[in-house]
């Protein structure tokens, strides 16, 4: 394996970043950990107006920069109604389907701070009083939060804070397994941001010269699309977004290597960094798979679209079943923070 690699430290602190709730929206508390960690790193850092983080470690070249993006940001709800049974009916944040979260508690944040608990269910779920209820849709209609509450009425429910807007989180219910596989919800993106922040300790705890000013971009929107695509320095030529792997039928990404993505829905990403990726994966022995993502946009597409003349590419662990209850391999972690490692200390494509 390339360079150095905290397996212990790196999965520390990805539970603590799974474990603060921060659906697109709701952040805050997430950041504050993340600046937290940097404080003690003493690195330098800014906070954008949307409320991400931009981390700079100034390198020998300090004209042309280099940028590496992951986000804190994940999947969730809000309140759309409050029910006259006092049950709560969602609206979904992020793309993902409504299986994916049916049976999973949860909490909704009040806006007084108060957390509820509570249970996302299928209104008709008991099969001793609906026939159907294994082949009715979930969907917005269909689908709501049982309240752990004593609550019979959309008044009760209103006693306890509760409101439409409030944010709903679910919980990540993660597990580390003897056998090396880290299951949770919110991998995607919190296993990425976790090798960040460990990169950045490992360069300054090993006194690392980088050949390049690099910029660490935490941020806080992109299952909503606009994550990464302000705030980029003027400077900066290369663009990484470090994000995760999709895996099933037909990709070649799986949950032990990095995987490195050629296209995405958005198009295809820079060939010549995407081979500069490829080719230090082979250089240092990183176990790798080039892939093509069918249904996937990253902040590294965002910044593209939003006209930034910058050169794109995207790696991250592959992550199985995602947008679902995910799961990936402390393998994959590694060969990951190989890449990032790797990357930072390397030449700039075609310079």
């Amino acid at each position: 394996m390339y360079g150095s690699f905290n397996e212990r430290e790196t999965i520390n602190i990805l539970k603590k970043l799974v474990e603060t709730p921060s659906p697109s929206g709701y952040t805050n508390e997430v950041m504050k950990v993340i600046s937290s960690y940097l404080d003690e790193l003493s690195v330098d850092y800014v906070k954008t107006n949307k409320g991400a983080i931009v981390a700079t470690i100034l390198g020998d070249n300090n004209s042309n920069h280099r940028l590496l993006t992951a986000h804190t940001d994940t999947l969730g709800a809000m309140v759309k109604e409050v029910k006259s049974n006092g049950r709560v009916k969602l609206s979904l944040i992020g793309g993902f389907s409504w299986n994916a979260m049916e049976g999973e508690s949860c909490f909704i944040h009040t806006s007084s701070g108060k957390k509820v608990r509570g249970t996302i269910l299928l209104h008709q779920s008991s099969v001793h009083v609906y026939k159907n209820s294994g082949s009715i849709e979930r969907n917005a209609e269909n689908m709501e939060i049982r309240i752990d509450e004593k609550v019979f009425s959309k008044e009760d429910t209103s006693k306890l804070g509760i409101d439409v807007g409030d944010f709903v989180s679910f919980d990540p219910r993660f597990e580390e397994t003897e056998s090396g596989f880290i299951k949770s919800r919110h991998l995607d993106d919190k296993a990425s941001t976790a090798l960040l922040l460990q990169l950045m300790k490992n360069i300054k705890s090993s006194n690392i010269q980088l050949p390049y000013t690099t910029h660490f971009y935490i941020s806080n929107n992109e299952e909503i699309g606009y994550g990464g695509n302000s705030n980029i320095p003027s400077e900066v030529v290369e663009y990484i977004a470090v994000d995760m792997g999709a895996l099933g039928d037909g990709q070649t990404s799986d949950e032990y290597t990095v995987s490195i993505c050629a296209k995405d829905s958005s198009g295809p990403y820079h060939y010549e960094l995407t081979r500069h990726l490829v080719n230090l994966a082979k250089e240092h022995n990183i176990g790798y798979k080039l892939d093509i993502y069918p249904y996937y946009g990253s902040d590294a597409s965002a910044a593209i679209r939003a006209g930034y003349d910058v050169k794109h590419a995207l790696f991250g662990p592959g992550i199985e079943s995602s947008h679902a209850f995910e799961r990936t391999h402390i393998d994959s972690l590694k060969h990951s923070a190989s890449l990032l490692e790797a990357y930072v200390k390397s030449p700039m494509v075609l310079e």
